[in-house]
């Protein structure tokens, strides 16, 4: 049993949920957990600019993935920050990389799942994971998604990511806000709960 948590972070954020998400799904036995990371699409120039050249030395030592590899794991968990309500345009190119797996069916079966992060708490992250979930079950993949049995998106009483379709984290406008506890917890329980499904599924 094969887990991947598949992630593009422009400055951390997205990285701190996989790494989460990576704890949970350790938890299921006999899970093989492996992240990876996308390949990057901007120039340095830009990245530069951004900051996101300093930002992104904390996870520069995860391994970059290649489309084809997908096919080696049960369950795939991609996480994306938004951009403009939508997925970022690092992990489309990668999914529109699967062209072969999909037409050889692949992917069909497996779990898959997604986690995002947003400037704003209306900042489309619940249209980027529905638009992520377009993708996965174009790919024949069976959806998994953070459910309410997980107790953390009930309350009201903090700011937090975490929906049904997936967790997820609020950054702040320039990146201030670090992924809270309870939405690291949410990653954890995604995670596991998508592993466990795999596993019931496999066997």
């Amino acid at each position: 049993m094969k887990t991947l948590i598949l992630f593009y972070s422009t400055y951390g954020h997205v990285y701190k949920l996989a790494e989460a998400m990576a704890e949970g799904a350790r938890e299921v036995e006999g899970n093989d957990v492996v992240i990876k990371r996308v390949p990057e699409t901007l120039s340095r120039e830009v990245l530069d600019k951004t900051g996101a050249t300093e930002a992104q030395k904390a996870f520069d030592h995860i391994p970059v993935a290649k489309p084809e590899e997908l096919a080696q794991y049960d369950a795939i968990i991609i996480g994306t920050p938004t951009r403009y309500g939508n997925v970022c345009g690092q992990i489309q190119a990668f999914l529109d990389g699967t062209g072969a797996l999909w037409a050889a069916g692949k992917l069909v079966g497996k779990v898959g799942g997604c986690f995002v992060s947003t400037a704003t708490q209306h900042g489309g992250q619940e249209t980027t994971l529905r638009a992520l979930h377009t993708e996965l079950l174009h790919l024949g993949m069976v959806v998994v998604g953070l459910p309410y049995a997980w107790q953390g998106q009930m309350g009201h009483h903090e700011v937090t990511g975490g929906t049904p379709y997936g967790a997820s984290t609020v950054a702040g406008g320039q990146g201030e806000r670090q992924p809270s506890g309870n939405e690291l917890e949410g990653a954890r329980y995604q995670g596991r709960h998508s592993s466990e499904i795999a596993k019931k599924l496999a066997s």
